[in-house]
């Protein structure tokens, strides 16, 4: 009985702890009061207001480095699993696999040409993948082992 009544309070301290506090719209009159203060500059800023950069992501993997590739626009779009094929599209280490259109253009060759012109590196590896799978209209490629959807 002693534990029963123990728990019900505890769960009423509980919930009592977690409701928000009541707000009083008279001011209080315990304490000074003081002037009100002009506004600040820094108040001015709306938070709202849509900032010139853009939010960073935050989750998921990266998207590898895009190097300019000169005069080749890589086709991501589909409509069925059949439409995307892993394609060799290089960068600045060589050998580099992506899920693509079939049909879609790809120039490695001239990839590492622009790496070499510019000077750029890049982190050398890539994940082994599986095969394509269309999703949402783009080609996005299978890990290595979760088995390929045709």
């Amino acid at each position: 009985m002693t534990a029963r009544l123990l728990f019900v309070l505890l769960i009423g301290l509980v919930v009592l702890a977690c409701t928000p506090p009541a707000r009083d719209a008279s001011p209080a009159t315990d304490g000074p009061q003081s002037a009100p203060t002009a506004p600040t500059q820094a108040a001015a800023v709306d938070p709202a207001a849509p900032s010139s950069r853009p939010m960073p992501r935050t989750g998921g993997p990266l998207p590898p480095e895009q190097v300019g590739r000169p005069g080749v626009q890589l086709d991501y779009r589909c409509r069925t699993d059949a439409d995307c094929t892993v394609k060799d599209v290089g960068n600045c280490c060589g050998y580099y696999p992506q899920c693509l259109n079939k049909d879609s253009p790809t120039d490695p060759k001239a990839v590492q040409a622009e790496c070499a012109r510019t000077g750029m590196a890049s982190v050398c590896g890539f994940a082994e993948l599986g095969g394509c799978r269309c999703v949402r209209g783009r080609c996005e490629g299978i890990p290595a082992g979760e088995g390929v959807v045709r």
